[in-house]
């Protein structure tokens, strides 16, 4: 299946197991279908990859999501974009919407892996020509690729719906960073929203992962809607902990706001207690049955990928879609 451009382009949207329904919805923006291919795994865990259409110079944008085994769906990647590359595809664009091994993004001791620029090695032996990723969780990430990134951003999609849905109450609304770390990214929002701005600062021990105490809050929250905004919600840990120190010092609501929900672990039973109100995340991660939970709401970051492919093919501006965030 594929999109045809008035010089003869060949578009492709070539699509992973990890998170079908993102693909699909993606081909479904841009009017087309996703290529047949055939995918399974090994009775060893090997995993086997073949396209059952010809892809001989086209476009081909390869779609992945990286929840848990994470390890396993990276592979898989890997082995559709090397798949691609020896079917003779003119350009190959990697799609990984929650950008794998992110948060291993520098060496924090001796004698550690800088991971996130291992798995950026990786997509490029294996034939990838571009990176397209969401809110990685650094943006000095984009120096490991030796090509072009399209690092989008979910901000506006997030900050706009909470717009919306406050429309009445933005006078009330505060954005809160629940690290020095989330600062910059804070600020964008709380300009967005016009809103005043809180930073909570946490001791983090680099022995002991996923264990965060939190302590001090720099702003006034008593009485306001404050918004938590990070790039992604693992364990819950460090959400939930800025919770209770906003709550604790007298906010009347906790809204927290991530792009992608990991979801490790304990995270639904803590983000499901009193101390948050409502979390608003994006669907670049698949979100399970036993994953979702009534203050929980999805937004789909489906639009968002689809313009940025469509930029890309038509050789377009990616940036243009971020106005005054470039």
């Amino acid at each position: 299946m594929s999109i045809k451009s008035n010089n003869q382009k060949r578009l492709v949207l070539v699509s992973g197991r990890a998170h079908p329904g993102l693909a699909q919805d993606i081909a479904r923006e841009l009017g087309t279908e996703l290529l047949p291919t055939t995918a399974y795994d090994f009775a060893n865990g090997e995993t086997f990859v073949r396209f059952e259409e010809s892809v001989r110079g086209v476009d081909a944008f390869v779609i992945q999501a990286h929840p848990a085994p994470i390890n396993h769906w990276l592979m898989e990647q890997l082995l559709m974009v090397d798949a691609l590359k020896r079917a003779s595809a003119k350009r190959i664009t990697v799609v990984a919407p929650f950008f794998p091994y992110a948060r291993q993004d520098k060496k924090h001791k001796g004698r550690e892996p800088i991971s996130a620029r291992l798995v950026a090695d990786l997509f490029k032996a294996a034939g990838a020509n571009r990176l397209m990723s969401v809110d990685l969780h650094t943006p000095q990430i984009q120096g490991f690729f030796d090509g072009p990134v399209d690092h989008l951003w979910a901000l506006p999609y997030l900050a706009d719906h909470i717009k919306a849905k406050y429309a009445n109450e933005l006078d009330k609304l505060t954005v809160v960073s629940p690290d020095s770390g989330r600062v910059r990214v804070a600020d964008i929002w709380a300009d967005r929203l016009g809103a005043p701005l809180a930073i909570i600062h946490k001791r983090r021990d680099p022995n002991v992962p996923n264990q965060v105490s939190v302590h001090e809050l720099v702003g006034d929250v008593e009485g306001r809607i404050c918004i938590l905004v990070d790039d992604m919600i693992d364990t819950g840990g460090t959400i939930v902990a800025a919770a209770m120190a906003l709550k604790a010092n007298g906010a009347a609501k906790v809204i927290v706001a991530a792009t992608h929900a990991v979801f490790s672990g304990p995270a639904v039973e803590r983000l499901s207690g009193p101390e948050v109100d409502e979390v608003l995340v994006t669907d670049t991660l698949p979100i399970t049955e036993e994953k979702r939970f009534a203050q929980l709401e999805v937004l789909s970051i489906a639009p968002l990928i689809s313009k940025a492919i469509n930029s890309v093919f038509n050789d377009d501006s990616v940036t243009k879609l971020f106005p005054g965030q470039s």
